[in-house]
């Protein structure tokens, strides 16, 4: 006699397939997350952001400012290392910022693309000071 399990196919629906993200998703998501702490300028080498902002004003280019700027990763199967790269206000805690920046994109990341973060690697290359002109200012964001 056969047991009916009242299911055709076997197994949970969600264990059927496989998801694939790809890695500018968790750029996105890591970019996002690490501009969202407070403390934090904008991403990128000054050399980056300049060519940013040429870029940006180019018809044609698309709008708003790249949110993968300053942030590469390493995406697997089911983990994901991410280099960022921040620029940061004067006077603020490089080391508080950093280790906030450090878990809002281990957070987000795994949250929103199932990964596990193995690792956040940080380069601070620049210090916003306050009397610094010449680029767009970016709304500070609180955390």
């Amino acid at each position: 006699m056969t047991e009916n399990t009242g299911s055709r196919h076997g197994g949970m629906p969600a264990t059927r397939g496989r998801t694939s993200v790809a890695d500018v998703v968790v750029e996105k998501i890591a970019g996002m997350a690490a501009r969202d702490v407070r403390g934090v300028h904008a991403l990128g080498s000054g050399f980056a952001r300049s060519m940013g902002s040429v870029r940006e004003r180019m018809p044609g280019a698309g709008s708003g400012k790249s949110v993968t700027r300053g942030v590469s990763v390493e995406v697997g199967e089911a983990q994901a290392a991410i280099d960022l790269e921040l620029v940061v206000y004067y006077g603020v805690s490089i080391t508080d910022v950093t280790g906030a920046v450090r878990e809002n994109v281990i957070s987000a990341v795994e949250r929103m693309a199932g990964r596990e973060v193995v690792e956040v690697n940080i380069m601070v290359s620049d210090v916003k000071l306050p009397d610094e002109e010449g680029e767009e200012e970016e709304p500070q964001r609180l955390q």
